[in-house]
């Protein structure tokens, strides 16, 4: 007979999982679902172990201008300030920066978006943020320190190449003067009280 378990009124039936293993149970076999539950445990426990180093070494020795690390009691959800780089429009601003760590990380890259509205033609108006080493040139032997001080260096010189925001991008090529008074004026509006 299933257990059921309940949490406010709602009742998750819990699968049994036979004890013969060539039985099948909802169309999985239950070595693989324990298989499959061990390796992600294992993944998770690893990333935890990742995560933790590199908060240790952010504390240790942070980087210019960013700090970072857990949002509340989830290591795998972190937040992160970026000081605007002083050779730049975004000068004076604080950006606040959202980082989600995947179970199976270092082997796949965090998530990383923007939570100050930012004026940039890599940056969209979601915060998602197009940098090369967040999507195909990750690797494990990167870290957070390391992908901030990228961060910081886009927001210097931005790749108008690669853009998420086209627009932007075309205004970076052809009117300079216009792009970084807008950007400063975002800066100042949504990064600076």
């Amino acid at each position: 007979m299933p257990f059921t378990w309940a949490s406010k009124g709602f009742k998750m039936p819990i699968i049994e999982i036979p004890s013969d293993k060539t039985q099948l149970g909802s169309g999985f076999r239950s070595t693989h679902d324990a298989s499959c539950f061990a390796r992600l445990s294992e993944e998770k426990e690893m990333a935890s172990k990742r995560i933790l180093k590199e908060l240790k070494d952010l504390q240790k020795d942070p980087p210019t201008s960013c700090s970072a690390g857990p949002a509340g009691e989830d290591m795998f959800h972190w937040q992160a300030t970026i000081m605007g780089p002083a050779d730049s429009p975004f000068s004076g601003g604080v950006f606040l920066v959202n980082i989600h760590f995947p179970p199976d990380y270092p082997f796949k890259p965090p998530k990383v978006s923007f939570r100050t509205k930012v004026f940039h033609p890599n940056i969209n108006s979601n915060g998602s943020i197009c940098l090369d080493i967040l999507k195909e040139q990750w690797s494990p032997a990167l870290t957070i320190s390391k992908v901030l001080l990228s961060i910081c260096s886009l927001l210097t010189d931005p790749n108008p190449d690669d853009p998420l925001v086209p627009e932007i991008a075309h205004m970076y090529k052809t009117d300079r003067a216009k792009y970084e008074s807008t950007a400063r004026s975002w800066t100042q509006k949504y990064a600076m009280g």
